[in-house]
């Protein structure tokens, strides 16, 4: 019997409006090239990181697996939108993308970096959480062409 073949897809939207803020759950958003995306605390530079060099702060995505993997080996139990994520993600390895172009709904992405996880989301989340997710923390990328993204959106490569 053949299977069914994963689409990878985005399966949650992240925003907050400024750093340290609560991450809120929202339908579908508009990734402005260079900016970042709507409503999120990098589109409007109030970011915790915001005034830092470095490029991959516009959108952040984090695959479902990982946060599945991380419950079952460490016993950590974190919601999709604790991550501070922009992007919850199903059936892509985003390690895979660093340096890579891709579409995302309407938008077209470019991995710049893998999303290590650092001391401030350990502060806002649980003690363990960062060694957890070292090397599946995550993509940040860049956005290299505006468009709508969508939960339920799929990802080309």
């Amino acid at each position: 019997m053949a299977s069914k073949a994963t689409i990878a897809k985005v399966v949650a939207i992240h925003v907050t409006d400024r750093g340290s803020g609560a991450m809120r759950v929202i339908q579908s958003t508009r990734a402005v090239k260079g900016r970042g995306i709507e409503g999120d605390r990098y589109y409007a530079a109030t970011g915790t990181y915001t005034g830092r060099p470095g490029s991959g702060r516009q959108v952040t995505l984090i695959e479902s697996e990982a946060i599945r993997a991380v419950a079952k080996d460490y016993r950590i139990r974190v919601a999709a939108k604790d991550t501070r994520r922009n992007l919850l993600t199903q059936g892509v390895a985003l390690n895979h993308l660093v340096g890579r172009t891709f579409r995302v709904g309407g938008a077209t992405l470019r991995g710049t970096r893998l999303c290590e996880p650092c001391n401030h989301l350990e502060s806002l989340t649980c003690k363990g959480i960062r060694a957890a997710f070292v090397h599946r923390g995550g993509l940040r990328a860049d956005i290299v062409r505006s468009g709508v993204i969508r939960a339920g959106d799929s990802i080309r490569i």
